[in-house]
């Protein structure tokens, strides 16, 4: 069986010596994840993780190469520092920054020219899912992605409605929706899933077979519960 790929975002959350504690619970446990950590962080945490089976990753990046776009972060920045992933199009991304399906298609593109692998993020609201819409958002979240010019990118499926609520969807809902995406991607492509994930839920989660791995908010900022769910993917691989 394939490993998970587990995934944390810390979001905007940490400072210099609650990092430093964090990452050095994570790579003394000798397991095999990634984690998105906020920009100013990056050169820090890359030296934390040198030589450790922990992967860096940022949280956004600029759909632009280089140029007059101040308070932006380029793929080629994020690379240098050690980055193997970047998020891109998360919900909060899409929420409060207007972010459009047209603007992710074009940092994904970025992404993938500058040798990142994209973990592009989609989801749908409670509305659209209490309206019967979430099939239609999806395929059009997926449809913007120019998937034919792309040869490694992730999708995580967020639904909107868990995020931060501490209402995962259940197994077979979440199942549901990858079985959905998984119909309009490329077979080797992964697929996440993100929202709300827990130590508690997570083995549940990662037991549906078209979910790949996670994408671990609030969780990832505590090493006791990020280091179960990564051990939890190692363990699908066994």
């Amino acid at each position: 069986m394939t490993r998970k790929l587990i995934v944390g975002n810390w979001k905007m959350n940490g400072n210099r010596e609650s990092i430093k504690a964090l990452l050095a619970e994570i790579v003394a446990a000798d397991c095999e994840a990634t984690v998105c950590v906020p920009h100013p962080y990056l050169a820090l945490c890359a030296h934390l993780v040198a030589g450790s089976n922990i992967r860096l990753g940022g949280q956004d990046l600029s759909a632009h190469t280089a140029g007059a776009y101040t308070g932006e972060v380029s793929a080629a920045m994020l690379q240098e520092f050690g980055c193997a992933y970047v998020l891109v199009g998360h919900s909060e991304r899409r929420v409060y920054h207007a972010e459009s399906d047209a603007v992710i298609a074009g940092k994904t593109q970025r992404a993938v020219d500058a040798g990142l692998i994209p973990i592009v993020c989609i989801g749908e609201t409670l509305h659209e899912r209490q309206s019967g819409q979430t099939e239609a958002v999806l395929a059009r979240q997926l449809q913007a992605l120019p998937f034919a010019e792309l040869g490694n990118i992730i999708i995580a499926y967020e639904p909107i409605w868990a995020i931060g609520s501490g209402a995962s969807a259940s197994p077979e809902v979440a199942q549901h929706a990858h079985a959905m995406i998984r119909s309009r991607v490329d077979a080797a492509t992964k697929i996440l899933y993100g929202g709300s994930v827990t130590a508690s839920n997570a083995a549940s989660l990662l037991a549906m077979p078209d979910i790949d791995g996670a994408l671990i908010g609030g969780a990832s900022l505590h090493a006791k519960d990020f280091l179960q769910i990564a051990q939890m993917g190692q363990r699908r691989a066994a």
